[in-house]
Formats: C-alpha cells, sequence, structure tokens
C-alpha cells in the first residue's frame, strides 16, 4: 500500500507523505518479520526522495538538478518496485537501511 502510494506521489503529488505518515504508525504495530524490514526501508525511499528533491531544485540554478531530480525519481520508482515484489512474496528486504537499491 505504501508503495502505490510513493508511486501515485509522481501524478498526484501529497500520497508520499500520506504513505510515510502509514509506515510510522504501521511500524508499531504487531507484524510479521518481514514487513518491519519493508517499513524501514520504505521510510528511507522516503527521506532519499524528499532530500534529492530539495536538492535538486536548489542546484536547478546550476543546471546539475535536473540530471539530479531524474536519478532520484528513478531511485525512488525501484525501491518502490522493488518493495513490492518483496511484499508480494512475503520477504524480507535485504538490506532496509540501506540508502541505495
Amino acid at each position: 500500500m505504501i508503495s502505490l502510494l510513493y508511486l501515485a506521489s509522481f501524478v498526484v503529488g501529497f500520497t508520499g507523505i500520506v504513505g510515510v505518515v502509514l509506515a510510522f504508525i504501521w511500524r508499531g504495530e504487531p507484524k510479521a518479520e518481514w514487513e518491519a524490514s519493508h517499513y524501514q526501508y520504505l521510510i528511507n525511499t522516503f527521506w532519499i526522495g524528499l532530500a534529492g528533491s530539495i536538492l535538486g531544485v536548489i542546484l536547478t540554478i546550476v543546471l546539475i538538478g535536473i540530471p539530479l531530480l531524474i536519478a532520484v525519481a528513478v531511485l525512488v520508482i525501484i525501491r518502490s518496485v522493488m518493495s513490492l515484489l518483496a511484499a508480494q512474496k512475503q520477504a524480507p528486504m535485504p538490506n532496509p537501511n540501506s540508502w541505495l537499491v
């Protein structure tokens, strides 16, 4: 659900915030072991997207920001899809604290 909200944020805009709020709320509830790694992975994905977007917008002044914004968008999409695929198998994320793929 959270990954879908992140992907929808590319069209709607604010659903990423809803997704990270849900991730923080659901992280504290009793859950299966594999879900905990997904919540941490998706929370990190949100912060990567936010920090990269802010930095990209600032750096558009020197034209470096546009490729950075594209790279951040691709990274968020890849991380969201990877989480969706692993969640379908009910498999934990291999390295939930990673800031890369």
